[in-house]
This record gives C-alpha cells, structure tokens and sequence, in this order.
C-alpha cells in the first residue's frame, strides 16, 4: 500500500537512465490474427507494460486480462517488462519513435506527460472521454475533484489515472505517513505509561536507556530511531508539539489557504531544539542519520526499538502486542497537533495512448471497462477463483461483491505482485460495502488513524494534486533540489550539535538565496488555481 518514493519531477532525460520498450515496426496497426480462417478475428491492440519479477512474463497469462479478454472481445499483444527495467526500455521506445498503441502502468511524471503532449507523442483524451468511455465518466462525475487535477494547464486530459480512496477528510488513509510506534511492552516492564507529552517522552526514553527493558543484561536498547530522510520513517510526527509540525514535502496549507513553508517556521527552530535535547542524552540510534531500509528493519525485527516510525508496524517488527500507536505529544507550551501529509490516492500517469493509434475506438472501449468498479477492485488487489494461484477475494454471488479472504500467513504485497495488474482504475470510498471489502491491513490502520491521530489533526486543508506547467515545473525542480538537502543537512546538524538558536538568521537567509520566495508564490498560484477549479 506503500509507498513510497516521492521525488516530485523527473526529466526524460534522468528517466534514460532508469527505465521504456521496443515495439514492433508495425506498432499501431491493428495485430495480425491467430484466428483459424473462416472465424471472426477479435481486434488486437498493441500495449507496453511493466509488472513484477514474481507475475508472470506473460501478463495474458493473469486471470485478470483473460477475463477481460473473454468480456471485451479484444486480445492485447503485450511488451512487458520488469520492473527495474522498464523506464529504461519506455523512453528508448519513446526516443525512437517505435510506439506501441499505449502505455500501461506508464509511470509517466507531469513533466514527461507535459513534453510527450507538446511534441505530439501522446494525444488528448477529452473526447474521447466524453464521447466514448462511460465508465470513467460516471466516475467523475460521483467525484468531481479529480478532474480538475488529471487536466493539463492547457486544459486537455493526456492520462488515464490510478485513483485509490480509502477513507475521506482527515480521516483518509494518506493523512499521516510516518505513524510513531512505541515498545508497549518495554513501557509496562517498566511500569511506565503512555507517554502524553514531549518531557514524558523524554522521561520514558532514558528509561528504555538506562532500565535494561529488554532484560538480557545488555545496554543494546535503542531508545528511538528513524531513517533521516522524508518519508515515513522520518520522525516529522514529533514536530507537530511546537506547532504547525512538519511533513514530507515541507507544505501545509493554513485554514484561510495559505501556502507555508514548515521547516521556516519558528516551531520548526523549536522542535529541532526538543530533538537535539534527546540526542545530548543519548537517545537516538546512533546510525540514523545514515542508515537505509535494510538496517533500519533488521534491527526492527530485533524488537530493539523503543520508538520508531513507519506506515504500518508490520513492516519493521510484525503484527504482535509489542508495539502500538503513540499519540500526539503535548509540547512545553500545551500545543499538540498531527501535521497532514499531503498524500491521497491519485496517480495522473497510469496511461497514455499514442499517435501511433490506429484503433482509437477500440483502445477506448477496453481502458474503459477497466473503471468499471468490480474490474478496478481486482485491476488493484487482485483477483478470485484463480485456480492455480491463492486468491486475494471470493465473489460473493448473492450480494455481487468481492470479499477480501483471510490470507492465512502469505504477505499481502507479495500476493498482491503476483495477480493484480495495475494500470488505470478508480476505487471510491463509496465502494466499500458495496462493491468490495476493505483490505484487512488497511481498516486496521484506518481505525487506528481515526481513533488516534484525527482528535489532534488540526489543519482543514492539504495541499492538493496540482497539475503545474513546464515552466513551473522546471522552476520548483531547481529550486526544491537545493533547498531540501539544505533543510535536511542543517536540521541534522543542529540536532547533533545545538547551535539553531546561533545560526537561525542566517538559515532563513539562506532559504531565501535557494528560491524559498519564488517557490511560495508558485506553490500559492497552483494551491489556487486548483481550488477556483
């Protein structure tokens, strides 16, 4: 369900590097038919993809496309390729000029979308949407947002996106990111209680210090740790005692719509200050500021922390009693507040058709079933009745709906890569109940956010989806490539040596020579752009 990576623009030319596919001189042309003479040919399109190393080569193999096949009457001849390697193979495909008729799963950024619309690679889809996909039309219509944040600033729609709800407002899965966990059972051990504010967090880490909590008579505990980068295993949630707080993409939107830069902000300075006060003490993992996900998870699976940060404890120290959800923390002057992350379930990219399309109508009527809501359910999870495959539903014939089966031990991600298959879909929050169950994973974090983090989510609003030019785009890339390392590299000096206090004039000056000024006024434009929409 994670997620992750979040850098925000990619160019083409960094993407060579990384991912693409060669199709066929004919790409475009309808595919020539094994039908036996005499039968009817079904119509052939010619797609490229991506899935994982654990699906199969083939991606007509999937029970998923053979149903699709069998109700839409039209086969796909897939280019498919992993993973790892099919950005490279995508842009080789795009730079050559050998396209096939669409890109499934294109993981194509705004920038990309916006130069392959331009110089004519991909074509709008307005009237092809309007006119000819029903389903995806219903779709906004029930949810009228998405339009405003899949159309281009030139005002034409070049995607078909991924859309994901799962849960509405403050209390959407994508509200908080980096979910603090703390060693319940060290806490009871130790007769201590859940900690309430940022000095009895303080009190309770020396104690998982100095108290020997895990009891093997080694000093090997590791008070807190994280992984010091955005994202959710940063320790952001604690920032959010001194006030406004902090997130990923340093953006929060105040209640009247202002855009505001968080890490120049003075509770920023304050919070910086509480967490060098921990490190003095010697309560943060000494490697945190270089370790990477595969240090910070053996030791999780060691069950050596006494608080850590992540999406969903069952990554870092399983499914078990040991760990649970830590409140928002009361700072020294009585405020608390859970910062929003800026997430929601939206991914512009999912597909593109290209002018190498000879079959418009065609390639239409097929992504469009792909929104119908039963087939996005298991275009996303996964499938039912798969008999050569565990399954991630059973299908529900008396109430037409699919239900998410025990998995009995096997990962659901892992599960999940074998059968699902991608691409663009829609699943609304009005689904559930309806169409489909709720993953079991996900409405026990959905209880936990509503039941822990929303009481103190302060903020109306996030910052949405905005859909910005080239020449913005271009803009906030430079400044952002600067200006973040900047803001990560003095927050780590200072919480190892003090001095923010000494050195905070000349930190906001400095933000100010990277672009922070220019970088508010485009983030201002959009935020409203998006919301006249």
């Amino acid at each position: 369900m994670k997620h992750s990576q979040k850098a925000l623009f990619i160019s083409m030319a960094a993407l060579l590097a990384v991912t693409g596919c060669s199709s066929s001189k004919e790409s475009g042309q309808p595919a020539a038919s094994s039908a036996a003479p005499g039968t009817t040919a079904k119509p052939a399109l010619k797609f490229m993809t991506q899935s994982s190393p654990l699906a199969p080569e083939d991606p007509n193999k999937k029970v998923i496309f053979q149903r699709l096949e069998e109700k839409t009457g039209i086969h796909i001849d897939w280019e498919n390729y992993p993973w790892d390697s099919f950005a490279e193979k995508r842009n080789l495909a795009i730079a050559s000029g050998d396209l096939p008729d669409a890109i499934f799963d294109a993981a194509l950024g705004d920038y990309d979308l916006l130069k392959l619309a331009k110089d004519g690679t991909i074509i709008p889809l307005d009237d092809i949407i309007e006119k000819q996909m029903p389903n995806f039309k219903k779709v906004l219509e029930k949810a009228p947002q998405y339009k405003s944040m899949i159309t281009a600033p030139d005002g034409h729609i070049y995607s078909f996106p991924w859309i994901e709800e799962l849960g509405a407002g403050k209390e959407s899965i994508h509200s908080v990111d980096d979910f603090p966990w703390i060693n319940v059972e060290w806490l009871n051990k130790l007769g201590l209680k859940m900690p309430k504010t940022t000095e009895e967090l303080k009190q309770v880490l020396i104690a998982f210090k100095t108290k020997d909590p895990n009891g093997n008579g080694k000093a090997d505990e590791i008070p807190m740790s994280f992984i010091n980068k955005t994202g959710g295993e940063d320790l952001a949630f604690l920032f959010g005692s001194f006030g406004l707080g902090e997130n990923w993409d340093h953006t929060v939107v105040s209640d009247d719509g202002k855009v505001i830069f968080t890490s120049a902000d003075n509770s920023f300075k304050e919070g910086v200050k509480f967490l060098n006060d921990l490190y003095k003490e010697g309560l943060m993992d000494v490697e945190a500021p270089t370790q990477d996900w595969n240090t910070y998870l053996a030791k999780g699976k060691e069950n050596r922390y006494g608080l850590y940060f992540t999406w969903d404890k069952g990554n870092i120290t399983g499914m078990n009693d040991k760990y649970d959800l830590m409140p928002a923390l009361e700072g020294p002057n009585g405020w608390k507040n859970v910062t929003r992350t800026n997430g929601m379930g939206l991914d512009r990219g999912r597909m593109v058709i290209t002018k190498a399309n000879k079959n418009i109508e065609t390639t239409a009527k097929w992504i469009d079933s792909l929104y119908d809501p039963t087939q996005s359910v298991q275009n996303n999870w996964g499938t039912y009745g798969d008999k050569a495959q565990q399954n991630i539903f059973e299908f529900d014939e008396s109430k037409k709906m699919l239900k998410h089966l025990p998995l009995n031990g096997t990962s659901p991600w892992e599960l999940r890569q074998k059968t699902f298959v991608g691409g663009p879909l829609a699943i609304l929050d009005s689904y559930y109940g309806n169409v489909t169950t709720k993953p079991d994973d996900a409405a026990w974090r959905l209880d936990l956010m509503k039941k822990v983090m929303v009481p103190d989510m302060k903020a109306k609003n996030i910052y949405p989806k905005v859909f910005f030019s080239l020449e913005e785009l271009d803009r906030l890339s430079a400044i952002e490539t600067d200006m973040f390392a900047y803001v990560l590299r003095k927050r780590t000096e200072w919480i190892q040596n003090g001095k923010i206090d000494a050195e905070w004039a000349g930190y906001l000056k400095e933000l100010d020579r990277l672009g922070l000024q220019d970088w508010l006024k485009i983030k201002q434009a959009g935020y409203d752009r998006n919301v006249k929409k």
